[in-house]
């Protein structure tokens, strides 16, 4: 804790924090050891997603450790398993067997699903089918990892359980870096855990494309090991299926000097020329190495948004070109054995019906008004929409609007197949927001439920790059509100989270950090800066000085914590946030059982957060300095904190390689178009801390 050196000539302010400090610091440590370890001979189990019925009767005679012998009379085959059913052995009779299974497919129950009861000596799992085999014994492993951490029997219980949406994805970005492949093969393992069975994977540059080598980076696997991941995920019920972006979002193509002749606008790297037919000739390589790396995949992604084209003086519209390039994707798609899908953003741009979707006060009488008003234009094309492809409408932030709801009902009342996807992280540092984004993904989700679509995918955005430990929160809340809709709270949500992830010691809500930092983070991205964004200030043409706040002038001692009152109030208060966090983090890692790395990266973003704050409050104690000996004191206090950035730096990156691949490339070729992604604007690990290298440029040019 570091309090004292920039409270210490504060005196009243000083002493209202200090007491308010020692008292929540008192009053967590007194919740921490008061709080009760010791669980009840019945246990508590909380299972994530929460099954579909789940009753518990009693306590079994079944230790976790008692489960060594299985029974199958007709020889299906055991599925994959986690560490503690994984060195599980057949028994020869069901008599020396702890558990018995079997796959029944004329059970009345939804396909993946299960039945599961636990009596007082013996496990019975009877599935639909091989996925549902797998979830019961995913499920069973749940409750035996909570009486091995509460030291207590398997309780006596039934379940019935089954998925409410078909599809459950999430989407894994690699377009600004990727994890090490070890890091891929424990996420499919967490994944099928927790009942996920699609991942719609955006490859850009990280696959070895055998047609076009040149597209792939030193980062890039092979069309092999992407296929053979493929095949670890597929034993485990997850399907691969790949997003290669096909008209727009091709810098990653259109930036390289041989394919530059195929650009919409020979000046931007952003868009294809749909009338060219080179640009099928060379996305069509691309769709076919990544089909070969994803063998078990049902879907081909082919992006499609967020895009204008010229024309090219054709006299054609942008809806009819994106039409014409939509219609000879998605044929190779079908030709190939794979459902092509398409974010449906831009036909409704151009028809005029977007923007009810992200207006949730609009009134139905509104929204209505707009599509009578507009829909002919979709209308007059409708002939040119492709009958096979799926019409994936996104929405991240509204998706409860009715807009959203009068748009996924037009595309279905046309007879177009349509899915959702919603988010677990847009464009969020550091670490996502708004509780994991928690009400969106829920409500989009209950829509997709309500109106009979087939699936969902969870987008996970790495524009801005947080690490991909910090989605798993988002990644759970999306697992519980697709497999078993709204049969949990929002916090029990949170509290199940915390103790699967962690320990049932952390479950209560006492222990819970995740939403705290929020605030801190959120603070953190623009605090040091003059009312410019971090995301845009690398393509600003202001001077790099211009951007940051000022600094204090000592000719001037006062005016400049005046002038930043507000900013500097925030940054107290965020410097005790940041502190009880750290308390709070290092606790759960003193109880963790599992995924202590986890807490590690928020420990680190926690340290990265305060270190802003604690640097613009030692500069105001620096301008509101009495004496000479007091402005010499924080003088080496701020020097001090300069010195210490490197350290913090340090400590981040070497917390993130742990599983992340930090740098590109020193010949990397940055995408050149029109966003403003953090992760884009270096090949190092700079853009991380752009703005703090800024800022301690500045001081150590006025202040030292």
């Amino acid at each position: 804790m570091k309090f004292d050196s920039y409270l210490l000539f504060n005196p009243n302010l000083n002493q209202l924090i200090k007491k308010i400090k020692t008292l929540l610091l008192v009053a967590i440590l007194f919740t921490f050891i008061n709080c009760d370890s010791q669980s009840s001979k019945m246990g508590d189990f909380k299972l994530l997603p929460h099954p579909q019925e789940f009753s518990i009767t009693g306590v079994s005679d079944l230790k976790y450790s008692d489960l060594k012998f299985y029974y199958v009379s007709n020889k299906e085959a055991l599925p994959e398993n986690g560490p503690l059913l994984g060195k599980i052995l057949e028994a020869k009779d069901s008599k020396g067997a702890q558990i018995r299974f079997s796959i029944e497919s004329n059970l009345d129950i939804r396909p993946e699903g299960y039945q599961l009861e636990i009596s007082a000596n013996q496990i019975v799992i009877t599935a639909k089918d091989q996925a549902g085999l797998l979830y019961g014994f995913s499920t069973l492993e749940q409750l035996m990892e909570d009486a091995k951490d509460q030291n207590v029997a398997l309780p006596i219980c039934k379940i019935k359980d089954y998925p409410l949406l078909a599809f459950r994805a999430i989407q894994l970005d690699i377009k600004h870096h990727r994890e090490t492949v070890s890091y891929y093969y424990d996420l499919m393992d967490k994944l099928k855990k927790y009942k996920i069975n699609g991942i719609i994977i955006e490859f850009e540059d990280k696959i070895i494309y055998e047609r076009q080598p040149l597209i792939g980076t030193r980062e890039a696997l092979s069309v092999a090991e992407w296929k053979k991941l493929s095949e670890y995920a597929h034993a485990r019920n997850i399907q691969i299926s790949p997003l290669v972006q096909g008209l727009g979002h091709a810098s990653f193509i259109l930036k390289h000097e041989k394919y530059k002749d195929l650009r919409d606008d020979p000046e931007n790297d952003w868009a294809f020329n749909p009338l060219d037919p080179r640009t099928y000739e060379l996305q069509f390589d691309l769709y076919r190495d990544a089909i070969k790396a994803t063998p078990h995949g049902k879907y081909f992604h082919v992006g499609g948004d967020e895009v204008h084209t010229t024309g090219r003086g054709s006299g054609k519209t942008s809806l009819e070109l994106q039409l014409i390039w939509l219609n000879k994707v998605c044929k190779f798609a079908a030709d190939n054995n794979r459902i092509p899908i398409f974010w449906d953003d831009m036909p409704l741009k151009y028809a005029g019906v977007y923007d009810p979707m992200f207006k949730p006060e609009m009134t139905q009488a509104a929204v209505d008004k707009v599509w009578e008003e507009n829909q002919y234009k979709l209308e007059e094309f409708l002939h040119l929409f492709p009958k096979n492809c799926i019409y994936m409408r996104w929405n991240y932030s509204a998706s409860q609007s009715i807009g959203n709801s009068k748009t996924m009902e037009w595309f279905s009342e046309k007879g177009f197949q349509v899915m959702g996807a919603t988010a677990g992280q847009t464009r969020w540092v550091l670490m996502p927001q708004e509780e994991s984004n928690m009400d969106n993904i829920k409500t989009f989700t209950l829509s997709s439920i309500e109106h009979n679509l087939s699936g969902l995918l969870l987008t996970l955005w790495d524009d801005d790059s947080p690490h991909f430990e910090l989605y798993m929160r988002g990644i759970i809340a999306f697992s519980a509100y697709s497999w078993s809709g709204e049969n949990r709270t929002k916090e029990a949500i949170k509290s199940a989270y915390r103790q699967r992830e962690f320990s049932y010691e952390v479950a209560n809500k006492e222990h819970a950090f995740i939403d705290q930092l929020e605030a801190p983070v959120a603070f953190w991205k623009n605090m040091l800066l003059d009312g410019f964004d971090r995301n845009k200030i690398k393509k600003s043409n202001q001077p790099s000085e211009d951007l940051l706040i000022e600094l204090p002038n000592k000719e001037n001692k006062g005016k400049w914590s005046e002038k930043y009152k507000d900013l500097l109030n925030k940054a107290q208060l965020n410097l005790l946030t940041c502190d009880i966090i750290a308390l709070k983090i290092k606790y759960t890692k003193s109880q963790a059982k599992r995924n202590n790395f986890t807490l590690e990266v928020y420990e680190q973003v926690n340290k990265a957060s305060r270190y802003n704050n604690e640097l613009l409050i030692s500069l105001k104690n620096y301008d509101e300095a009495k004496n000479k000996e007091q402005t010499s004191l924080y003088l080496d206090k701020i020097k001090q904190l300069v010195g210490e950035f490197g350290s913090i730096r340090n400590e981040l990156e070497k917390t993130y390689a742990k599983t992340r691949i930090l740098t590109k490339s020193e010949n990397y070729i940055l995408d050149q178009d029109h966003h403003s992604h953090l992760a884009n604007q270096s090949t190092s690990f700079d853009w991380q801390f752009h703005v703090e290298m800024l800022m301690l440029e500045k001081i150590e040019e006025e202040l030292f």
